[in-house]
């Protein structure tokens, strides 16, 4: 045998007993990875489980240490964080994902879906879509998580959007899409990042913010306020993403165990914020929060408007490409479901936008 096919022969056998990553008994590896979610909220409590889970699937080869409660700053600083190899991944919303990839905001425009289950359809046919496109920049997306339907909450009752455009409303300023929402509807938004919210309702710098019913809770921000609208104006989602270098760590049997334990735990995930979020809807009531019935012209008025922004995003945040998808897959669970289906708003449903130019 010549030296040529020895080398080609050992270099063989090492791509085999190496496929992905290192081998299963190298030394035990711990994943860092921060979250905003607080200690004790439903998220954690998934995510803490998980973390056991996997602890035992691996034999510990494989641990994970979460930073919650924005102990590593905002979901901007998580994500750079990451690309200098100070953190692994993180558990993040939306804003955080669009710090990767911002086109994956296309699946949290205003007014877009009726129903939760609705949007799971649409989500879940153009995830491997994002996956794809996360993997490209070095990350590996993992399962859909989520925060929930969105409302607007304030100290002053909000009946209309004149009410809105008189309030000093949070806008997390690293959220390009709330941005647009804010300049095409007049409303004063006034930008910080999520853990200063709460100091901000306190001292009047903001007077009204937006999250889902759980988030609210969690983070204290409902005793700052008086009133919710009925009237969610978009669904947030988020998940878990992890560094492909920091995967390379990992042989790939273990990569696998993460791999299914985190599918699973995405799913159970989901299906605990959503009744975290009706618990959390009754903790606000009974605490004496009123949720104000959203006057139908508003809803139209606002689902209107929300139209004209999805089409003026168009190349800005994603392509017309990506918003048809979410349009196709959309109309297609619509036309499978009767409208009978209830929806957390009586918002007409929204037509597609006229076309403009792709997203270069």
């Amino acid at each position: 045998m010549t030296m040529s096919k020895l080398l080609l022969g050992a270099v063989t056998a090492l791509a085999v007993y190496l496929p992905f990553g290192r081998p299963a008994h190298a030394d035990p590896v711990e994943l860092r990875l921060a979250t905003l979610a607080p200690s004790g909220s439903p998220w954690m409590e998934v995510l803490n489980k998980a973390q056991g889970e996997i602890a035992t699937k691996t034999s510990s080869r494989v641990t994970l240490k979460y930073f919650e409660g924005g102990q590593q700053g905002d979901e901007r600083d998580f994500v750079r964080k990451i690309k200098l190899g100070q953190l692994d991944g993180a558990a993040v919303t939306s804003i955080g994902l669009a710090m990767i990839d911002e086109s994956i905001r296309v699946l949290e425009l205003p007014m877009m879906f009726s129903t939760a289950e609705e949007m799971d359809y649409v989500a879940d046919k153009m995830w491997p879509y994002f996956q794809k496109k996360f993997e490209k920049k070095g990350f590996k997306l993992n399962d859909r998580g989520e925060v929930g339907w969105i409302y607007f909450l304030s100290k002053s009752k909000v009946e209309s959007l004149k009410d809105l455009k008189g309030l000093k409303l949070w806008q997390w300023g690293d959220d390009q899409l709330v941005g647009a929402m804010f300049k095409k509807l007049s409303l004063n938004g006034v930008p910080l990042g999520v853990p200063e919210v709460d100091a901000g309702l306190t001292s009047g710098k903001i007077d009204a913010c937006y999250g889902s019913p759980v988030a609210a809770v969690a983070l204290q921000w409902y005793s700052k306020i008086k009133y919710m609208t009925s009237m969610p104006m978009s669904f947030a989602i988020g998940a878990t993403v992890v560094s492909l270098e920091s995967l390379k760590k990992l042989s790939a049997e273990d990569q696998k165990s993460i791999e299914e334990i985190g599918k699973a735990s995405a799913k159970k995930l989901r299906k605990v914020i959503r009744k975290a979020n009706d618990d959390a809807k009754g903790t606000m009531q009974r605490k004496g929060i009123t949720v104000i019935q959203t006057p139908p012209a508003m809803v139209s008025d606002f689902t209107t408007q929300s139209q004209d922004i999805w089409k003026d995003l168009i190349g800005k945040i994603y392509s017309k490409e990506e918003l048809d998808m979410v349009l196709k897959y959309r109309d297609e669970y619509r036309a499978k479901h009767k409208p009978a289906d209830a929806a957390p708003a009586a918002a007409p449903a929204p037509a597609a936008p006229a076309a403009a130019p792709a997203k270069k």
